[in-house]
C-alpha cells in the first residue's frame, strides 16, 4: 500500500531530522513540560476523545461504506505521528511537549486503539474480529523519535556552539528532506490517483479538522502559542503507517488501509500549509504578553 519511499525513506529522513531537532532541546525543556500536566491532559483529550467523534461523523456524512469507514476510524484512533515533532520544530512549537506526547500517546494507544477499532468493526462490519497492538510497533516509534533526539541533546550539551550554528541549516535541511519524501511517495504509488478519488475529500477534511481542533482548543483553554502549535501538529498528524499495518496485518483487509494510505500522503502538504497559516496569523495578533 505504501511505497518503499515512505516505508524506508521516511524513517531514515526522520532519524536525521530528529537528531537536528535534539540540538534545540535541553533537559530543562522536559522539566518544564512535566511541571505542566494540564497541557498534556488537554491535548490528549483532543486526540483520544474528539478525533474519533469527528471521524465517525465524517463516515456517516460521506457514506463511505463499511470497510473504508473502519479504515478512517483506525486512522483516528492511531497515536500521533513522529513527524509532528519535525513540523513543530519548523514552525516554532514546543518540541519537548511533542516528544513527550508522542511517547505518552504511543503507550496509551496500546489500550485506546484496540477499543476504538473493535467498536468500529462491531458497528460498521458486525465482525467478531478483535485487534491487539504489536509491541514492536511501539518500539519502532520510540527508536525513531527518542534515540536521535537524545543524541542531538547530548551533542548540544557538549558542543552548545555547534548546536547554535546548526539551528538554521537544520531547519532548511528538514524542509528539503520532507519535500523529498512527499514527492517520492506521490511518484512511487501506482494507485495514488485512484485512492485519492475514493477518499481524498474525506481524509482532507479529517486532516484539516484534526489540525484545527488540535490548535484552537488548547489556545482557547489558555495554553501558550508554542504549546498550541505543538498540539496542532501532534493531534493533526497521525501515525498512518501504524494504521495501515493494523488494517493489512491484524485485519487482513486492503480496503481498510486505503484511507490511512491517502492520509499519509496528504497530511504532509496540509500540515505545512496549516503551519504557515498559523505563523502568519500569530504574527498579526501576537502581543508582548503572548510571546
Amino acid at each position: 500500500m505504501e511505497s518503499s519511499f515512505v516505508t524506508v525513506g521516511l524513517p531514515v529522513a526522520l532519524a536525521v531530522i530528529m537528531f537536528g531537532l535534539g540540538l534545540s532541546l535541553t533537559v530543562e525543556d522536559f522539566r518544564r513540560v512535566a511541571h505542566n500536566p494540564r497541557a498534556i491532559a488537554i491535548i490528549l483529550g483532543c486526540q483520544m476523545l474528539l478525533l474519533p467523534v469527528v471521524a465517525f461523523g465524517l463516515t456517516l456524512a460521506f457514506d463511505l461504506g463499511p470497510y473504508l469507514a473502519v479504515g478512517l476510524m483506525i486512522l483516528a484512533a492511531s497515536p500521533g505521528g513522529t513527524t509532528a515533532s519535525v513540523y513543530s520544530h519548523l514552525f516554532r512549537g514546543d518540541v519537548a511537549l511533542n516528544v513527550t506526547l508522542t511517547a505518552i500517546n504511543s503507550l496509551l494507544g496500546l489500550i485506546s486503539l484496540p477499543i476504538v477499532v473493535n467498536l468500529a468493526l462491531a458497528y460498521f462490519v458486525d465482525s467478531d474480529d478483535s485487534v491487539g497492538m504489536q509491541p514492536t510497533k511501539l518500539l519502532q516509534v520510540f527508536a525513531v523519535v527518542l534515540i536521535p533526539v537524545l543524541l542531538g541533546m547530548l551533542a548540544r550539551h557538549r558542543r552548545p556552539d555547534f548546536a547554535a550554528r546548526a539551528d538554521k541549516p537544520v531547519r532548511i535541511v528538514s524542509i528539503i528532506l520532507l519535500v523529498g519524501v512527499v514527492l517520492g511517495a506521490l511518484l512511487g504509488e501506482e494507485n495514488a490517483m485512484d485512492y485519492l478519488a475514493r477518499v481524498g475529500v474525506v481524509t482532507t477534511l479529517f486532516c484539516v479538522a484534526s489540525l484545527t481542533l488540535g490548535y484552537f482548543v488548547p489556545r482557547l483553554t489558555g495554553l501558550t502559542r508554542a504549546q498550541s502549535i505543538a498540539s496542532g501538529f501532534e493531534v493533526g498528524i497521525h501515525n498512518s503507517t501504524l494504521a495501515i499495518a493494523v488494517a493489512l496485518t491484524a485485519l487482513d483487509n486492503t480496503e481498510m488501509a486505503i484511507a490511512p494510505a491517502v492520509y499519509g500522503i496528504l497530511m504532509f502538504p496540509l500540515a505545512a500549509l496549516f503551519g504557515l497559516a498559523v505563523r502568519r496569523s500569530e504574527r498579526r495578533t501576537m502581543t508582548p504578553q503572548s510571546r
